[in-house]
This record gives structure tokens, sequence and C-alpha cells, in this order.
């Protein structure tokens, strides 16, 4: 039997229009911010996604994205959020928080201690190698050090195909700090 789980990747309508028109959704490295990093991912997705060719990624969600909340793309664009079924065989998953650490070129250390001995070159492992432990969703962490917050997982993946997708809502990027515009429409949500 096939396993298939849901996914979610917001995307501008430009974006979504586009892949009406091909049939299929996929990245654009034109839009990359952090182009080294991303290729980093890309060498990842193939040594790691059976059937993955090198497309360019499509940025997922495990938890449904909050259209509410402000950051998911600049304040009064016109996004769409997609809801995607996969095979999880075709999805890279990570921790979105140690990907910032891939984004800032920085040391993925578990304790203190460890960015320490890193700093002071007393490790063998490299940055690099460190970088891997995004997809160790398992390890443990030093609480003290990386902090009590839940993991928030991502995912890549290649290509979707128009079929795999299952649901359409469009949007407008919520402008920063306007959660509510009143205490009297605290019943009603601004898109």
């Amino acid at each position: 039997m096939k396993v298939i789980e849901t996914y979610w990747t917001i995307q501008s309508e430009e974006v979504w229009e586009l892949a009406v028109r091909r049939g299929y959704l996929i990245g654009d490295p034109h839009y990359y911010m952090f182009p080294e990093e991303y290729e980093w991912m890309i060498q990842q997705m193939r040594n790691r996604l059976p059937g993955y060719i090198g497309e360019p990624p499509i940025w997922l969600w495990l938890q449904k994205p909050d259209m509410r909340s402000t950051g998911h793309a600049e304040s009064g664009s016109k996004i769409v959020r997609l809801t995607v079924q996969l095979d999880p065989r075709s999805v890279l998953v990570s921790d979105c928080w140690d990907w910032e650490i891939v984004l800032n070129n920085g040391f993925n250390a578990d304790t203190e201690a460890e960015s320490q001995a890193f700093d002071a070159g007393e490790l063998q492992l490299t940055k690099e190698q460190s970088w891997e432990r995004i997809f160790e969703l398992d390890r443990p962490r030093d609480s003290s050090w990386i902090g009590s917050h839940p993991r928030i997982l991502q995912g890549t993946t290649g290509r979707i195909d128009l079929q795999y997708i299952r649901k359409v809502e469009y949007f407008t990027a919520r402008q920063l700090g306007r959660y509510l515009k009143s205490k009297k429409e605290t019943e009603v949500w601004h898109f």
C-alpha cells in the first residue's frame, strides 16, 4: 500500500499561475536568497531522496501554516496556500530552526561547550558536517543552549505535478503587527 502524507506550501499567485500553465510546480533559482545554501540542500536531496533528479526545491510545511500570522510573504502580496499530498519518500524533512543556522553559515552546535570547542578549532567535525544535523530530528540537544521551543519541521521536494495538489487557497499577505484590527473584531480574521 502506498503511503501518502499531506503537506502545505505557500507560493505567490504568479508562481501558481505559471504552475497551472506548465502542469507542475517547481522552484526557481532566480529567487534563491541564499544560493550556496540552497545548492547544499539540493545535494542533500540528491543523496537522500530516491528518484530526485536535482530540480530546484519546493519548500513544504508539515503543519498547516496559519495565514493569520505575518512573515509568509511581503505585506500585501497575493499568495496561495497549496495543500499537497505526496509520498513521504519524496520529501526531505528538516528542522526549520537548524536550517536558519545553515542559512547564516554557522556551526550547528548541540551544546555551548561544543560551540566553544568548534570556535577554538578543537573539533574534528566541520561546519558543513554539522549542518547535516538538521535531518537528525531525534537527536538530544541541550535545552539551556538551544532553547526549549518545539521543533518546527519543514520539507523540500522536487517538481510537484498538479495532480498532487488537493486544495488552493488565496490570501493577501498580512501587514506586520496587524493580527486583529480591534477588540470588536475578535471573531473576524483579516487576510
